[in-house]
């Protein structure tokens, strides 16, 4: 009977999350009540409030899904150390993660410059810079400081993946691996 419980509040938030995703296609997240998200559901206002405090409490528990799928992505880039490889890699995963949650991402971008998107990559990456870069023994550590080389080099994926997909991809994922292949130094 627990997994039965289990299953169903998975789909509750599934479905949460897809109308809240729907709604935020058409209008601003400010400009969403916790009505039209119950209405879109198709979910009772009681139900809903047995998940969330709010709707922010749902933006955050959509985010924090999107941010956990990412750092498992992460985990599995097999460049353990610091080299364009691993950036090349990074970005590799970074946009085939926005790729295959576009529907989730062009929604809190087309109506909502969401700083909390941008946080929340902007978190992710560094993390992952900053573990990758602790282990390297190489000039950039030694002669730079750490959180200067981990702000420059999330900063410039994050941006470019979030570009790539307000865009509607001007360039193909290709393209866009290839033209940041050619401006990181093959020895950093």
């Amino acid at each position: 009977m627990h997994s039965k419980t289990d299953l169903r509040v998975i789909k509750t938030k599934r479905i949460l999350f897809d109308s809240l995703l729907n709604l935020m296609k058409h209008k601003s997240f400010e400009k969403i009540k916790i009505s039209d998200i119950c209405e879109e559901s198709l979910i009772n206002r009681s139900t809903f409030y047995a998940h969330y405090e709010d709707k922010y409490d749902l933006l955050m528990d959509l985010f924090e899904e999107q941010k956990q799928s990412l750092l498992k992505e992460l985990k599995d880039n097999e460049n353990s150390i610091f080299s364009k490889e691993y950036l090349m890699e990074l970005l590799n995963i970074l946009i085939t993660h926005i790729d295959e949650n576009r529907e989730t991402y062009s929604a809190i971008l087309m109506n909502n410059r969401n700083g909390i998107l941008i946080d929340f990559l902007i978190d992710v990456i560094e993390r992952d810079v900053s573990e990758r870069l602790k282990y390297n023994s190489g000039i950039i550590v030694s002669d730079l400081p750490l959180d200067i080389v981990v702000k420059f080099y999330a900063g410039g994926l994050i941006n470019i993946g979030i570009t790539w997909i307000t865009r509607n991809e001007k360039y193909s994922k290709e393209e866009l691996l290839s033209y940041i292949d050619n401006l990181i130094p093959n020895k950093i």
